[in-house]
């Protein structure tokens, strides 16, 4: 089909005004030869742009599917299938549903403009082109492109800032909890790597549970200061090699509260995970722990996971006061206490977890002086 449309100047047109800052990506749909020719003309007048024409829609389709695009003109009365359905077909791709699209239209009803901005047409031109208007629509189309790829481009760089910020705020966090863990074990000076193992035993059986990686990381990290409390407890119960008087026990009890109170203050996640842990790590399933009494689910489920780890690497570490159980002895104590002690599901972890466990003791044995 002859086209009887003639092609105007950059300069009659006023599109040397407009300068694309990126090389942007035109498809074209149209059954017309001298139609399709016309227009990646005019694109190419803009400066920076690139035409992809089409005479068969399930070709530009296919095209469009796997590459970039930045601008699609599409003919309404385009066959196989017509303008409408293509539009519907391209906005339905995952990432074109903001590509700006022009239709090309001899259709002047007002249902058929209504249905392609239903489907997201963004502009219109009328059969017979004015190609000073094809020009201007077109220029208008490539700049909201421009726009929007300067603003993706933007919010991927302050993305990018914010992730690196956030880690560092990370990092810095971390440090300070390395150093309150390594307090923490000089402060009870016969459990150096007591701290190490508890957490990574929390780790593994939050592991086994299901619970998400961030909560996996989190309770790594928090779990070393699940005893910090105990700067707060004179040496001379803290290092007593006999049994703790009734009295010197309700002492050390207040460890808990100690820590919580230095770790509260603390806004983020992490420190307020950890203050929870050093809070209810010595709380039991049936009500009887301390400081609070809490029972069941009251007692967050990090602290019921750092319960059964602590008590495990407590009973196979030698103490002043005591020799260390045989580890198959340690877990029959820990199965023993499900329900009673330990929250069941925690302690059916552990048991999934053991093997694992076992792998972390040994990494991290008792190192005295």
């Amino acid at each position: 089909m002859r086209s009887s449309h003639r092609i105007v100047s950059a300069s009659e047109t006023q599109s040397s005004r407009f300068r694309l800052t990126f090389p942007l990506h035109v498809v074209i749909v149209d059954d017309t030869e001298s139609d399709l020719q016309s227009y990646a003309e005019l694109v190419r007048e803009l400066g920076g742009g690139d035409a992809k024409c089409f005479s068969r829609t399930a070709e530009a389709l296919a095209w469009v599917t796997g590459h970039d695009v930045d601008c699609l003109i599409i003919d309404y009365k385009k066959p196989d299938p017509d303008g409408l359905k293509l539009i519907e077909l391209v906005r339905g791709l995952p990432d074109k549903e903001h590509l700006p699209i022009l239709l090309v239209t001899a259709d002047r009803a007002q249902h058929v403009r209504r249905a392609a901005l239903d489907l997201g047409v963004n502009d219109f031109l009328t059969k017979p082109i004015d190609f000073a208007e094809f020009t201007a629509r077109l220029r208008n189309m490539l700049a909201l492109r421009q726009t929007q790829r300067q603003l993706a481009e933007t919010a991927s760089w302050l993305a990018e800032q914010v992730k690196a910020a956030t880690a560092e705020l990370v990092a810095r966090e971390r440090e300070t909890i390395l150093t309150l863990s390594v307090a923490a074990e000089r402060a009870d000076p016969e459990t150096p790597a007591h701290v190490a193992r508890v957490a990574r035993y929390c780790e593994s059986i939050a592991r086994t549970m299901g619970l998400p990686k961030a909560q996996q990381e989190l309770l790594l990290a928090t779990a070393p200061l699940h005893d910090i409390g105990k700067i707060g407890i004179p040496d001379s119960i803290l290092t007593k090699t006999g049994k703790l008087t009734a009295e010197e026990f309700a002492v050390m009890k207040r460890h808990t509260i100690i820590g919580y109170d230095i770790l509260k203050q603390g806004r983020s996640a992490t420190m307020q995970m950890a203050a929870q842990i050093a809070l209810n790590h010595h709380e039991r399933w049936d009500g009887s722990g301390y400081p609070h009494g809490l029972r069941g689910d009251q007692i967050p489920l990090v602290a019921r996971i750092c319960a059964v780890s602590d008590v495990f690497d407590a009973l196979t570490s030698s103490r002043s006061y005591k020799d260390s159980l045989p580890v198959d002895a340690a877990a029959r104590t820990i199965a023993a206490g499900a329900g009673r002690d330990f929250d069941p599901a925690v302690t059916d972890a552990f048991s999934v977890a053991l093997t694992h466990i076992l792998t972390i003791r040994e990494r991290f044995p008792e190192e005295r002086g």
